[in-house]
């Protein structure tokens, strides 16, 4: 009964595809790389799985060109933030600190070049997305959104912008490292600066990759990752890790697949990175009624323990503590709301889902979107100890003994309302909820 733990610790496949992932170069959602990485986990989940396949959509597509900040004889390194649309800009330095929303209510940046923190302060009782600060200098007038990394290392940060109505942003956008940021503001708060972004936009195709195991009925329990990263590092963190994971899961439960009693269906995701678009193309098309549960992979391995959002479903939060006794293992849960990866497109619709990710003890994304997000960072020993936990977790899940009710969607939405997240939603055009 405990073979398929041993074998799972001395495993090479899902480490093995890390390895594959993070060696194809740029996975931008639309770009060759991605496709490329979407169909080697196609063949890899086709080793241990039945269908593989690949489910094409259309997206926005964006290629980063050279971008700028310029101050006085000064040109300071950036990165454009994607979407953003190409332009260039000057205007009057202004330093908005963390760039809370009442901030910006108190400040006057029409026409003005704003910097805000990639961080929030401890004592802050929500998270402000990056999204959100860039809308709350969109609507005040800001002629150019810069966004400084809290992050030492010289690092500038990455990270969309855009809404799914308005796929490209408003005004020039880039990131900074905390350094640079620092002497911008320090040298030249409240002079003229220059922001100049150019990209190539245009349209593009993205994909997700399907494959199932387990008894043919109509009820599945996805088990997602997403296959794209940011086009300015390996995206081993974020997120090949959680891509490997499911190829790993795929060939535990293979192994396993009698002790299923639902049908699995393994997805991962193409264009997550810029607005969960390929999670929210599937849940379109999907019968909540028929998705038993989320079990969503994204930031698995970057510290040892695990955690998971469980969006106030009981049933998925008791389905960890059972799996966290029966293996001691630690497994943290919290029950609020995290509408940020790929299962939150789910979960809006009522359907039970998780948001798994490793514990790191870091403010905010760490090496995240950022050019240090590299296979170096993670650890083999971490990968295959995880492994078992999820496995036992997805067949925790697809067991009978589990049974998982949907939600519903205005218990949710007043819940994003409780917990203040509501209000950042609709600044970022996420919030999915009729107002009457």
């Amino acid at each position: 009964m405990t073979q398929w733990i041993g074998e799972t610790f001395t495993s090479e496949v899902g480490w093995s595809h890390l390895e594959s992932l993070v060696g194809v170069g740029n996975r931008m959602a639309g770009s060759d790389g991605e496709a490329t990485a979407a169909r080697e986990t196609r063949d890899a989940l086709a080793e241990f799985a039945d269908d593989a396949r690949t489910d094409e959509f259309d997206i926005q597509g964006w290629i980063r060109g050279d971008s700028r900040v310029q101050a006085g004889d000064t040109e300071f390194d950036c990165l454009a933030l994607p979407r953003s649309p190409t332009g260039e800009t000057t205007g009057e330095l202004v330093d908005m600190g963390y760039g809370l929303p009442e901030d910006f209510e108190q400040a006057d940046v029409d026409g003005k070049v704003v910097v805000c923190a990639s961080n929030i302060p401890s004592w802050y009782d929500r998270l402000i997305h990056r999204r959100e600060k860039y809308y709350d200098a969109v609507e005040h007038g800001a002629a150019a959104f810069l966004f400084r990394n809290h992050v030492e290392g010289c690092l500038a940060p990455t990270g969309s912008v855009g809404t799914a109505d308005a796929p490209l942003g408003e005004i020039p956008a880039v990131g900074i490292s905390k350094e640079a940021g620092s002497r911008l503001v320090r040298e030249h708060e409240g002079e003229q600066v220059t922001v100049a972004t150019r990209a190539e936009t245009g349209d593009a195709t993205s994909q997700n990759v399907h494959a199932t195991l387990g008894p043919d009925m109509e009820q599945t329990l996805l088990v997602t990752s997403h296959v794209d990263a940011h086009d300015i590092a390996e995206g081993a963190m974020d997120n090949g890790a959680g891509t490997a994971m499911v190829v790993e899961l795929a060939r535990t439960l293979a192994d396993r697949e009698t002790d299923l009693d639902t049908r699995v269906e393994f997805v991962c995701f193409g264009a997550e990175e810029v607005g969960l678009v390929g999670s929210s193309h599937l849940a379109a098309e999907r019968d909540p009624e028929t998705v038993k549960a989320v079990l969503n992979l994204d930031g698995v391995i970057q510290g040892r323990d695990l955690a998971a959002y469980t969006h106030g479903f009981d049933a998925l939060g008791s389905a960890i503590d059972r799996v966290s006794d029966r293996l001691d293992q630690p497994f943290t849960t919290n029950p609020n709301h995290g509408p940020h990866s790929d299962h939150w497109p789910f979960v809006e619709r009522g359907v039970p889902g998780l948001h798994v990710y490793a514990e790191t003890g870091d403010e905010g994304r760490g090496w995240g979107h950022t050019r240090a997000d590299t296979l170096d960072k993670l650890a083999l020993r971490d990968f295959r100890e995880q492994a078992i936990v999820l496995t036992e977790l997805a067949v925790e899940l697809a067991s009978d003994a589990t049974t998982t009710k949907r939600r519903d969607t205005a218990d949710i939405a007043a819940e994003l309302e409780a917990q203040d997240l509501a209000t950042g939603m609709e600044r970022t055009g996420d919030w999915p909820f009729d107002d009457d």
